[in-house]
């Protein structure tokens, strides 16, 4: 499923705690993890750019590095490691496509001071501009780490991107041997009371329809057998949450982009709520997927 596995690097708790469960996937996997740190260059405190501040910040990371490859050892886990500089977001996104990787494994907030560039908004960044999918951990209290999956939530709206995320996310619960839970919600929220609200809302639940039934059919010629079909209604962050907590989901795997209209579930907007609250890792799969 994965060969090579990019893991932005800057330290912190919750990029340790992303490196622990990147191992974890790699072992399985049988790949090796790419550590990498960006000498974030383009901070206001480092304006004017001289050698010496420049020095300084990839010294700071080779350090940071060289502590995640301790840890790697420990773990047992094939690695190699790289200090670059640059813009955190589109940096790390270049560099995985560049090289070709198959994930990225980032958490959502990171330390604070002069090395920080793992905030949520960066991570958000990657995850709105990657073609390559990515793993997402949000190191809050009630985050839940489990490996491997045994319960894969794959929301959908029927649209490309759904198909493509879904794609990513049936390829992993077969290997995985994982049960799949097929979730479209019905955004009703937005409907008045009106004679043309109604007619609307029924197009939407014929929509939510149809788009897990393609999914059960998808599922079907990748071999996933345990299959569970949702039908929410309200807003679809509500619906994948509530899902969430329901079924004991371990893993969401949903895309950056969809359908538009009262109906849709994918657009960035939701996946980046999704990466911000979910307690579970998410994986989002962007349209070059």
């Amino acid at each position: 499923m994965y060969e090579d596995i990019l893991l932005p690097f800057d330290g912190s708790d919750g990029a340790a705690e992303a490196l622990h469960h990147a191992a974890e996937i790699a072992h399985w996997a049988d790949a090796t993890i790419h550590v990498l740190f960006v000498a974030d260059t383009t901070r206001d405190s480092v304006t004017v750019v001289e050698t010496q501040v420049v020095d300084a910040l990839v010294q700071e990371g080779k350090d940071i590095v060289e502590e995640a490859e301790k840890t790697l050892q420990t773990l047992g886990a094939n690695y190699d490691s790289d200090v670059v500089q640059g813009n955190p977001a589109p940096t790390i996104v270049e560099y995985a496509e560049r090289y070709d990787y198959d994930l990225i494994v980032m958490p959502t907030h990171g330390r604070k001071g002069v090395s920080r560039y793992l905030l949520g908004s960066v991570t958000e960044k990657v995850v709105r501009l990657a073609s390559v999918p990515v793993l997402t951990v949000r190191m809050q209290p009630d985050e839940q780490l489990a490996f491997p999956y045994e319960n894969i939530l794959i929301p959908t709206d029927g649209s490309a991107g759904a198909g493509n995320a879904a794609e990513h996310g049936l390829s992993l619960a077969a290997a995985l041997d994982a049960t799949v839970h097929a979730l479209s919600v019905v955004d009703d929220t937005s409907l008045g009371l009106d004679v043309r609200s109604t007619v609307s809302g029924r197009d939407g639940e014929q929509v939510a329809t149809d788009a897990v039934d393609d999914l059960l059919s998808e599922a079907e010629t990748h071999g996933v057998t345990n299959i569970v079909r949702h039908i929410e209604h309200g807003t679809p962050i509500e619906g994948i949450l509530d899902t969430i907590e329901s079924s004991d989901i371990h893993a969401v795997v949903m895309g950056t982009t969809g359908r538009r209209g009262t109906d849709r579930i994918l657009l960035g907007s939701v996946a980046e709520k999704t990466v911000r609250s979910a307690p579970v890792p998410v994986i989002t799969v962007g349209h070059g997927e």
